[in-house]
């Protein structure tokens, strides 16, 4: 075995530990950051306010939610790294935006309560739900 092996062999046995010890949800955490790395997303943690960003991940919730009386449907987005609310005004459903749904979102980034939002953004959904 020469020395370039012996160093993927300690790698690929790091990993298998630290996989090993870690949570279910660490690892759905890590799985998303590379899903949505591999779409060419902004991760969540990083999107600056007031600023147009890409971001990816999976549904968490999605709820009606109304504001100044007209409906609007909030949904929170989860990407591995931190969560953005992702709110479209006067919609009270939208086929596909369901729980678990994998999504792409563009828009707009702002701040309410402390939260990050983006107000009726531009979304792709991906792969099953």
């Amino acid at each position: 075995m020469d020395e370039v092996s012996a160093e993927r062999g300690k790698g690929g046995l790091r990993r298998f530990l630290r996989r090993m010890a870690s949570s279910r949800a660490e690892l759905e955490a890590e799985e998303l950051q590379k899903s949505s790395g591999d779409e060419g997303a902004t991760p969540i943690t990083q999107c600056a306010e007031r600023k147009r960003h890409c971001v990816a991940g999976t549904l968490r919730t999605v709820t009606l939610r109304p504001r100044g009386g007209a409906p609007a449907l909030e949904a929170e987005l989860y990407d591995g790294t931190d969560v953005i609310s992702l709110v479209w005004l006067g919609r009270r459903k939208i086929a596909g935006i369901d729980p678990g749904r994998m999504l792409r979102a563009e828009g707009l980034v702002s701040t309410q309560d402390g939260r990050k939002v983006m107000f009726n953004p531009r979304y792709e959904l991906r792969g099953g739900s």
